[in-house]
């Protein structure tokens, strides 16, 4: 069953308003017609199976039939912060890390990025960016849609460490030390309904300093196993691990 994305405010006691791009992918790509029906969610805490019961070209409206309870959102919110990546890393890192269960993700501008965001294209770049995390949220029968953050810099960065519960940095150079303890140590300090940030480094990982200036601000670097992990796989290891932890093994 198709699954769409609301606003709040398009979705009352009753019926289901559905606009924008949504209308055309029902109507013209689906084909759906009167009494068909989909799966909506309000982006908050409310998703809903209902039946289209009236199709126009900018509008469709979908009479409620269930309140549903699909309990798919991981029960701690996890941010990721990923140091810029080259290419289409971050694509793919969104779009698998919105399947994961991500709450947020926070791109930021590492020593080492190589890729530097032109400040007036970063604003499309970003709705593309939100664009893919939705259309992953709807796959992947997700409740809510993970809100895609603008660029920070490092400085950004540190200063919205204190706002999160626990801080986990990933660093590359512990899981060659062999240390294999403090992701596990700190998953298991988290409690239910808390706010995790998890740093991740562009290629190359983050610089000592870095290292320093974050772990100063009370992130606790972390190895994610004994294999050296790509930018790209260091995120969608990690939500994994917190889907194990706070799902499976409860």
């Amino acid at each position: 069953m198709q699954r769409y994305f609301v606003k709040k405010e398009q979705m009352t006691d009753k019926v289901v308003h559905i606009l924008g791009e949504d209308v055309k992918h029902i109507s013209k790509v689906m084909r759906m017609d009167v009494g068909d029906e989909v799966i909506c969610s309000d982006n908050h805490s409310r998703t809903v199976k209902c039946r289209l019961s009236n199709l126009s070209d900018k509008e469709i409206i979908a009479d409620i039939i269930e309140t549903l309870d699909p309990k798919t959102e991981l029960p701690v919110k996890v941010t990721i912060a990923q140091g810029l990546p080259k290419g289409d890393k971050l694509d793919l890192i969104i779009q698998k890390g919105t399947e994961l269960g991500a709450f947020a993700f926070l791109p930021f501008s590492a020593a080492r990025s190589i890729v530097k965001w032109d400040q007036k294209k970063a604003g499309k770049k970003i709705e593309r960016l939100e664009k893919i995390a939705k259309e992953a949220a709807e796959q992947s029968y997700r409740e809510r849609i993970p809100e895609v953050l603008n660029v920070h810099s490092f400085t950004d960065l540190k200063q919205k460490i204190s706002s999160y519960d626990v801080v986990i940095l990933a660093y590359e150079e512990s899981a060659k030390r062999g240390e294999q303890v403090q992701l596990a140590q700190q998953l298991a300090s988290v409690t239910l309904g808390q706010k995790v940030l998890v740093i991740i480094g562009p290629e190359g990982g983050i610089t000592e300093e870095e290292l320093r200036q974050l772990t100063e601000q009370g992130a606790i670097a972390c190895g994610f196993g004994p294999r050296i992990l790509r930018t790209e796989t260091a995120s969608l290891y990690v939500l994994a691990a917190i889907s194990y932890h706070f799902e499976l093994m409860r």
